[in-house]
């Protein structure tokens, strides 16, 4: 009798995260929460360009920098939103005031095609869909990808979006 002995693969899932920030070096801040994203969470394996985007929801502050991640990770969704909350808060990210100025900001937007409603984590992200500065970086790397909720590709939501904010693409 031959037994298999090897252990079983971990199933890994395929997440879509936005990150930005409007205080301190932008494009630094971004750039370590990437490393430390792919060294805490898994394995970025897809990233947009760079957008520089209006503030939304409290527009009396500098603009952000964002950029949509892919990711591939064995983390379960709450064991990874607690991982990206440990790196804003190694980051020095302070949450003072709602949508308010910060150096780092790691949101979940899709986790698999997962519909998640706990306390404290909504999957997909509940407001993406409005957010331009969401749908524009991520429609770089997941176009085709589907909202399991809405039925409509990222690419249609960008196309439908009524946000009229600038979102513009910096120059690699």
């Amino acid at each position: 009798m031959i037994f298999d002995h090897s252990l079983p693969a971990h199933t890994m899932s395929r997440i879509y995260l936005l990150i930005g920030g409007n205080t301190g070096n932008r494009l630094a801040n971004l750039r370590q929460a990437t490393e430390l994203i792919n060294t805490i969470a898994g394995e970025v394996t897809a990233q947009s360009a760079v957008y520089e985007t209006s503030a939304w929801g409290k527009t009396d502050q500098p603009s952000f920098f964002n950029q949509a991640l892919e990711l591939k990770t064995a983390l379960a969704p709450l064991a990874l939103l607690d991982q990206l909350l440990q790196i804003e808060k190694t980051m020095g990210r302070h949450r003072d005031e709602k949508y308010g100025p910060r150096n780092i900001d790691i949101d979940i937007i899709f986790y698999d095609e997962r519909v998640i409603d706990e306390p404290g984590l909504k999957l997909p992200h509940p407001r993406m869909q409005y957010r331009r500065f969401v749908l524009a970086p991520l429609q770089e790397i997941a176009g085709d990808w589907v909202h399991p909720v809405l039925k409509k590709t990222v690419s249609q939501l960008l196309e439908e979006c009524g946000d009229e904010l600038a979102v513009k693409k910096l120059d690699p």
